[in-house]
């Protein structure tokens, strides 16, 4: 879970999470979004898939990314579940 929080603490992996949120992308589709070199975003994307966070698939030539939806659900889970055990302590 710690390298899932790591690979969300920078803003450009949490805008390539939300764009595998609408839809599976090559790497090429993902770069188009950003002002940053390709080499930078592969990185990024290596960041996120080590994490579990992503999962890759090849299409002929392309790799085809998309968002690993049981790792999201743990980390968001995990979080929802500290916020409700914060709002317990703050109405007692």
């Amino acid at each position: 879970m710690n390298d899932a929080f790591k690979a969300l603490a920078d803003p450009t992996r949490r805008q390539i999470i939300k764009l595998l949120r609408d839809q599976n992308l090559t790497a090429g589709e993902i770069a188009e979004h950003f002002q940053i070199s390709k080499p930078s975003i592969s990185h990024h994307l290596s960041l996120l898939k080590q994490a579990g966070l992503v999962s890759d698939e090849r299409k002929g030539q392309n790799i085809v990314y998309s968002l690993h939806t049981t790792v999201m659900e743990d980390v968001l889970g995990w979080m929802f579940s500290i916020l409700g055990k914060q709002d317990q302590e703050e109405n007692r």
